[in-house]
């Protein structure tokens, strides 16, 4: 029983982070979604695809049941799954992402949490391990960027939150957001003198 509730609980959990980092999208142009935004080039739509790509790595390699659809190579050096070609859509993106979660569903839904399974990209003795430990790191690794995800968009438009039912639909108040980050800044700066 406690094994049904933990598998429920968590790809519950999986479910709901997956939906936030797609709702980073919203409403972005093109350029927005795809552009860099971090000096190492990370952008939105590269965490999306990102994101895919371990899921359907994860869910599908590690049991033995691949993507039926290709890869983007693994942590290549060029990192081709960690942004979007010019030949690339935002469409084919998330659909590819959305594609994923059906083939990785299949898998939870399909497989015990002891179903064993085999990370070959993990150190001995950890390559060896089971659905809910896959589960548990997938999840880490989707609130991780999702989190990422959610600093990246802040700094595009002040659009902040992990759900869109959660947001307040109304207009940032730009006055208060500055006063409330001159008090944060007052206070890191005072410390700094205190500490030096």
């Amino acid at each position: 029983m406690i094994d049904d509730f933990a598998k429920d609980h968590l790809h519950g959990r999986l479910r709901r982070d997956r939906e936030a980092l797609l709702w980073k999208l919203d409403g972005l142009s093109e350029y927005d979604a795809r552009r860099p935004l971090t000096a190492t080039g990370t952008s939105l739509l590269g965490l999306v695809k990102h994101v895919a790509t371990v899921e359907a790595r994860y869910f599908g390699e590690v049991f033995d049941r691949p993507s039926p659809e290709p890869l983007p190579r693994w942590q290549d050096h060029g990192g081709s799954d960690l942004w979007a070609t010019e030949g690339e859509t935002r469409d084919q993106i998330v659909g590819f992402y959305r594609r994923t979660w059906e083939h990785s569903d299949a898998t939870i839904n399909e497989l015990p949490l002891d179903a064993p399974g085999h990370v070959p990209w993990w150190p001995e003795p950890y390559a060896d391990t089971n659905l809910f430990a896959v589960i548990v790191h997938v999840l880490g690794e989707s609130i991780r960027h999702a989190g990422h995800a959610d600093i990246l968009r802040e700094g595009i438009d002040g659009r902040t939150g992990s759900r869109a039912e959660l947001e307040k639909r109304t207009e940032i108040d730009e006055e208060a957001r500055a006063a409330y980050r001159a008090k944060i800044e007052r206070a890191a700066r005072s410390a700094a003198r205190i500490r030096t």
